[in-house]
């Protein structure tokens, strides 16, 4: 079964990023998915339940809070691993990402290994 990471994000230069990051994990038959604001995101976490989702917070539409709501409120969706991506490294932010339910708080600009790193262990693949 393939698995896949979604990579949501409003700006264009952060999502060219993190896929240049996470490339190499395609070759391990992980597919990256791309979403521009939070409703795509959670339209394709809905219907695609990707295994792993990088999500950022400052979107259009809906931002990463409200999809991350939505997302772990949802017996189907509850599963989707999310790490939230921000600018905004205040407790404050951090403390709101974690009672919305994601797994992990992550801040910009983030380190390219690190990134890698994770979303290896989370889908456990060689890193």
């Amino acid at each position: 079964m393939t698995q896949s990471i979604l990579i949501a994000d409003d700006e264009a230069h952060i999502r060219i990023l993190m896929e240049q990051t996470l490339e190499d994990l395609e070759d391990q038959g992980v597919e990256l998915l791309l979403a521009t604001n939070g409703a795509e995101a959670l339209e394709i976490i809905q219907t695609q339940k990707p295994n792993l989702v990088f999500l950022d917070v400052m979107m259009p539409k809906m931002n990463g809070f409200e999809v991350c709501q939505i997302v772990k409120q949802n017996a189907n969706t509850q599963c989707v691993h999310i790490i939230m991506l921000t600018a905004k490294g205040q407790e404050f932010d951090q403390q709101k990402g974690k009672e919305m339910g994601a797994n992990l708080y992550m801040t910009k600009p983030f380190d390219p290994d690190e990134i890698v790193k994770r979303a290896s262990e989370i889908l456990g693949l060689a890193a």
